[in-house]
């Protein structure tokens, strides 16, 4: 049963490949048929490289996962997840306790249940694989196993290819491998030497004040790597 399922969901995948060489893209592409979501995206992280999103099916997978980022909360926020997070309804009264800034910031951009899958080869964790809905609901049995064998079918392709640039598929947005926001690790580096503290220290206090302004962390980081912002150390 478990081969019949490979076997039909790599049918998937190079149906949606058409002839090309099978990536990433495409491996999303028939996750979100086969789970009934709107829209996935990859993220990786590995201990020479800085977290970077590989892979976006669409701009709200891309800002999802930027929100990830700049409030530091969600299924995705962490280096690493240990076990899939299915969250069938964002506006339940445990989510909104759980991730009190990124629960409602989701539900406004239009996501009501996210579904994030860890990427590991044995005992090694590489990144998540996070799927998003627009509509309230769980995934079933069936929907769940198949999301499975492809985040495994995902970190295969991530391990064989070296994360090399994807193409872009028709009516989906798309990325380059490399950072999402380059900028984020050089705002980091900076404020390190502005107010003498560690990166982790450095990127908190970055997305500290993208979230006191409202703004988005990758906004912030250009201000600051334009000069136009700069960090002091009196400031609590």
């Amino acid at each position: 049963m478990k081969e019949d399922r490979r076997t039909r969901l790599w049918s998937a995948i190079v149906e949606q490949a058409q002839g090309e060489t099978v990536t990433v893209g495409h491996v999303c592409a028939a996750t979100i048929a086969a789970a009934g979501v709107d829209a996935a995206a990859v993220t990786v992280v590995l201990e020479a490289s800085p977290r970077e999103t590989v892979y976006a099916s669409a701009q709200l997978a891309a800002d999802m996962t930027e929100l990830a980022v700049t409030l530091g909360e969600g299924p995705g926020a962490g280096v690493f997840i240990d076990r899939p997070a299915l969250v069938a309804d964002l506006s339940a009264p445990e989510c909104q306790v759980r991730w009190p800034a990124y629960a409602p910031a989701a539900l406004e951009a239009g996501v009501r249940a996210l579904f994030a899958f860890p990427l590991r080869a044995g005992g090694a964790a590489a990144g998540h694989m996070c799927l998003y809905r627009a509509e309230p609901g769980k995934l079933d049995r069936e929907q769940l196993a198949d999301a499975l064998v492809l985040a495994d079918t995902v970190l295969a392709l991530l391990l064989d290819t070296g994360r090399r640039p994807e193409p872009q598929l028709d009516g989906r947005w798309s990325e380059e491998a490399g950072p999402q926001h380059p900028e984020v690790h050089q705002a980091t580096g900076m404020v390190t030497a502005q107010l003498g503290v560690s990166a982790a220290v450095a990127l908190v206090r970055l997305r500290a004040y993208a979230f006191a302004h409202d703004k988005r962390l990758s906004e912030v980081a250009r201000d600051v790597v334009a000069r136009r912002l700069r960090f002091d150390r009196s400031e609590s």
